[in-house]
């Protein structure tokens, strides 16, 4: 378990959380009977599904609906906050796994919900701040911070085998070998599979990793040898692409 764990009144359909987790820490497959929201302030959280990985840095949230199997990964120590809500608390809740920003007002109520432990009484200022809750949570925006996985055998197993080594120069045609098929036919059933061609697929996952990685202050040079760039400028190139900010912009965000 992590280091600490608090929250706030628990008999009303949404309440907040605050979480400390040290790196290293893993949660094994569990699901939760409500939605989860987590908000990571430091560190980064990896959480698996059967449909893929998602990862978070800080500052981001994870939105884990009700139901979903998963497991988390700590990098670095993580500070974190969030809630859970009732999935029957609005009728247009998002069902799906995201990655997602977390502005500044809902990170505000998250913490105001905190300190919330009486009971909720109708039209008080409590009820108004966990609706509000409620209202702001349903305007979450996504962030490209995840990587399906097919569920074809010869290519989840492929698809693994990339990610135990993303230095190697992967191709659609090496790619296609692995798995005993033309590339046009690798590459059809790919896309189907996943949602995104492998280039794509291989530069998310590179993406990922580096994000992961770079949480643990390791230097920027080093990543990008370790995913195969010639040159820490193509990585960083990659990185500020992909994520709007240069891999040293990032690695401020854990200072």
């Amino acid at each position: 378990m992590g280091t600490r764990y608090s929250h706030g009144y628990l008999n009303y359909p949404v309440y907040a959380f605050s979480q400390d987790y040290r790196h290293g820490h893993v949660e094994d497959w569990h699901e939760h009977e409500r939605i989860q929201l987590i908000h990571t302030l430091t560190g980064v959280i990896r959480i698996q599904t059967e449909a893929g990985t998602w990862v978070t840095p800080p500052g981001r949230g994870v939105w884990i609906p009700a139901g979903q199997s998963h497991s988390l990964h700590i990098s670095g120590d993580v500070l974190a906050c969030g809630v859970f809500i009732d999935p029957l608390a609005r009728a247009d809740l998002i069902q799906e796994c995201r990655v997602v920003a977390v502005p500044p007002l809902l990170r505000e109520l998250i913490t105001a919900a905190q300190n919330i432990q009486e009971e909720i009484h109708p039209f008080s200022r409590n009820e108004r701040v966990l609706e509000l809750i409620l209202d702001e949570v349903r305007q979450l925006y996504d962030l490209p911070f995840n990587l399906p996985e097919p569920r074809h055998p010869g290519l989840l197993a492929l698809c693994t085998a990339v990610r135990a080594q993303l230095n190697l120069p992967w191709s659609i045609e090496h790619a296609a070998q692995h798995v005993h098929m033309s590339s046009k036919t690798f590459s059809r059933h790919f896309q189907k599979e996943t949602g995104l061609n492998f280039s794509q697929w291989l530069r998310q996952a590179k993406l990922l990793h580096a994000m992961t990685e770079l949480a643990l202050n390791k230097p920027v040079l080093g990543v990008a040898l370790d995913l195969g760039y010639d040159s820490p400028s193509a990585f960083s190139a990659m990185f500020r692409r992909e994520t709007g900010m240069s891999p040293s912009e990032y690695i401020q965000q854990f200072q």
